[in-house]
């Protein structure tokens, strides 16, 4: 009769495993980019959700007991706190864990580079601006791509800065 107290593979193994996984997922969710992450459509949400699925058996290795679950489970809470607290410190650490802003309008102007690496489309930023009563591009003197995947809108007149809300996309055309 099997415990639920009692690991099938050592306590080790599975921490192992779990700072592993952790570490490949992250590095597939950062190459999606922040807009995708800040915006998720339904899609997006499957392909997490199969991603964690997928996963699982991975990081404990098979282990079913209620320790080797609690283990794992801790194991990912202590490297978020080691990331959001330590990490940003450790000049390697902190590309893999911060973003930065990306200047998507400047001066009037789009940045055709910005908008193409971050897959914005120049609809998205006349939207934006819509939403802070701002008619066209012509009113709006920046925008910025934020870290969690909202526009922030410079007007030219006036200065003050308006942030998209964050929302789900569900039906972005790729």
């Amino acid at each position: 009769m099997r415990s639920v107290f009692v690991t099938s593979i050592p306590l080790w193994e599975i921490v192992l495993r779990t700072v592993v996984v952790y570490l490949v997922v992250l590095g597939l969710l950062r190459a999606a980019g922040k807009r995708e992450l800040g915006q998720m459509s339904v899609i997006d949400l499957v392909v997490i959700l199969v991603i964690a699925n997928a996963v699982q058996n991975a990081l404990n290795g098979g282990d079913v007991s209620l320790v080797g679950g609690l283990v794992s489970a801790a194991t990912l809470v202590g490297i978020n706190v080691f990331f959001d607290r330590f990490g940003r410190r450790v000049p390697y650490l902190s590309q893999l864990v911060r973003e930065e802003p990306t200047l998507l309008m400047q001066n009037g102007k789009l940045i055709e580079k910005n908008l193409e690496r971050e897959d914005i489309e120049k609809e998205e930023i006349e939207m934006a601006a819509r939403e802070h009563g701002l008619a066209d591009l012509s009113a709006v003197d920046a925008a910025v791509l934020e870290v969690d995947g909202s526009i922030s809108v410079i007007p030219k007149e006036g200065g003050n800065v308006h942030r998209t809300r964050r929302r789900v996309r569900q039906f972005r055309q790729r």
